[in-house]
C-alpha cells in the first residue's frame, strides 16, 4: 500500500496537543496544499482566515460549544465559502453580476471543503494532527460580527492542528462502516432495518441497537447545539437567498 493512502487509513481527529509550535514553512506548505485543490472554473470560492490572535481562539473556545482545546490549538485556521470576491471584482470591471443563488452557494461550499481537505492530508503527511470544528456554523450572529463577514461569506469549516501527543497517536481510530453499507451501485436504496441494524453494529457493543441510538439521538441530533447549528445554517442561507 502507497504512503498517500496509508495516511488517508490512519489518519484520525487530534485533539491533544504538544506544547510545540508549527514551523512557518510547514504551515505554508499546509495552505498551499489547500489552495491546490480541485477547484470550480479555478475560482476557489473560499477564503481561509488564519487565527493568530489568542483572544479570537479564546472566543471560538466559548462560541464553539465550550471545547477549550480550540484555544490550546497552534493553528487554527477558518475555510470560508466566498462568492464576494468575485462580485467585487466583477463590479470593479464594470460588469453587473447577477445575485448570487443557491447554486452559488453550494458550489463556493464545495470548493472550501475540498480545500480544508486538502489541508488535513497535507498536515497529516508532515506528521501534524487535525481536528474539523463544525461547531464554526453556529451563532452566525456573532461570528459574522466577530469575523467582519460580509453577506456572502460563509464559514463553513474550521480546523484546528497541532503535533499530537503521544497519547493520541497511540489512540485507536474509530471504525468506519463497512464498504457495503456506504457504496451502493448505479441508483439510492433505503436500508431495512435489518440491514441499519447490522451496518452499525460495531458501535453499538452490548448496549444493543436501539438503546445505543437513542442515546445517540439525543446526545447528537436532537442536542441544542444541533439545533443552533441548523438555526444559524438557515439564517445564513436565509440571508444569501434574500431580494
Amino acid at each position: 500500500m502507497n504512503q498517500i493512502i496509508q495516511s488517508l487509513l490512519d489518519r484520525k481527529s487530534v485533539r491533544v496537543f504538544e506544547e510545540k509550535s508549527i514551523p512557518e514553512e510547514e504551515k505554508k506548505l499546509i495552505l498551499r496544499a489547500a489552495m491546490e485543490a480541485p477547484t470550480a472554473g479555478n475560482q476557489q470560492l473560499y477564503t481561509i482566515l488564519d487565527i493568530t490572535d489568542q483572544s479570537l481562539k479564546d472566543k471560538l473556545v466559548d462560541s464553539c460549544d465550550h471545547q477549550p482545546f480550540i484555544g490550546k490549538a497552534p493553528m487554527v485556521l477558518i475555510f470560508c465559502a466566498d462568492v464576494q470576491k468575485w462580485l467585487d471584482a466583477f463590479e470593479e470591471a464594470g460588469s453587473e453580476p447577477r445575485k448570487p443563488g443557491a447554486g452559488d452557494l453550494l458550489l463556493a461550499i464545495e470548493d472550501t471543503m475540498i480545500a480544508a481537505q486538502n489541508a488535513v492530508v497535507a498536515a497529516e503527511s508532515l506528521g501534524i494532527g487535525s481536528c474539523y470544528i463544525g461547531d464554526i456554523l453556529e451563532n452566525k450572529e456573532f461570528h459574522q460580527e466577530l469575523f467582519h463577514l460580509p453577506r456572502y461569506v460563509l464559514p463553513i469549516g474550521m480546523l484546528v492542528f497541532g503535533y499530537p501527543t503521544q497519547q493520541q497517536k497511540e489512540r485507536q481510530k474509530p471504525q468506519r462502516c463497512a464498504l457495503e453499507d456506504v457504496v451502493q451501485e448505479n441508483v439510492y436504496r433505503r436500508r431495512n432495518g435489518e440491514e441499519l441494524r447490522r451496518m452499525f453494529d460495531h458501535r453499538v457493543g452490548q448496549q444493543g441497537f436501539d438503546q445505543w441510538m437513542l442515546a445517540f439521538c439525543n446526545r447528537k441530533y436532537n442536542s441544542d447545539f444541533s439545533r443552533e447549528m441548523s438555526r444559524s445554517a438557515a439564517a445564513y442561507v436565509e440571508e444569501w437567498l434574500k431580494d
